[in-house]
């Protein structure tokens, strides 16, 4: 059956919503109770959060829930532009509704779970745009055209946001998405390096749309594939 446009951007508002809320509400948490969720609870919070999202909401609008993804879906000719801008509308408003509720439940806290950049610049945003080029390079693997759906699909996406945020969570910030990045970002007022957040992620996932293409035995990726 196919789904009312409508209801794929409401799903995307919700979606994103609950991901910026739950991921970046356990960074504030952890912050204001002294790193009572640690560092590891608060990237399991991100790939359990992702997990449950696209296992609930992957049949109805693909489960995105990042801009960078709804753009790589594009160029890889599975999603058509004329819901792309739609799409990224529908996620950067339920971030920033998640991050305006986390400052008014807890207006202590000062970065409400902002990504900032823990070395230098260059350092981030690398490390930003090859952990988005891995992710993507799994979703594109795993989905359906342009949905992640699936148990098999959650599960694989869920647990490479955690890994990663594991790892690189203390150097980055581990975002790999512009709306959960830019959305607390506004809130707080942290805006210096916002751009890095907002740039890298589409680097990656062009990146990964590539890569796709040259493992890829037929055209899966928008025409790119060179075993054609």
């Amino acid at each position: 059956m196919e789904i009312n446009s409508r209801k794929k951007y409401i799903a995307e508002a919700i979606g994103t919503f609950v991901l910026v809320f739950c991921g970046t509400g356990a960074i504030v948490v952890n912050e204001i109770t002294s790193g009572t969720v640690s560092h590891v609870g608060v990237a399991m919070t991100f790939g359990l959060v992702v997990l449950a999202l696209i296992y609930t909401l992957g049949d109805i609008s693909g489960a995105h829930l990042n801009p960078a993804v709804t753009f790589a879906f594009w160029r890889a000719k599975r999603l058509h532009f004329r819901e792309v801008i739609p799409y990224i509308i529908s996620q950067l408003l339920g971030a920033v509704i998640a991050s305006a509720l986390l400052h008014i439940l807890f207006p202590q806290s000062v970065n409400l779970g902002a990504t900032l950049p823990k070395g230098n610049i260059l350092q981030s945003f690398v490390l930003e745009v090859v952990l988005m080029f891995i992710l993507m390079f799994v979703i594109i693997n795993v989905s359906t055209g342009a949905k992640e759906k699936g148990i098999t699909a959650a599960i694989a996406i869920g647990s490479v946001v955690g890994l990663e945020a594991i790892f690189a969570g203390p150097i980055s910030g581990a975002s790999m998405n512009p709306a959960r990045s830019l959305a607390p970002a506004l809130v707080s007022g942290q805006l210096e390096t916002a751009w890095l957040y907002l740039l890298a992620p589409f680097i990656g996932a062009t990146f990964a749309i590539w890569g796709c293409s040259l493992v890829k035995e037929k055209d899966c990726c928008g025409g790119m594939c060179t075993n054609q």
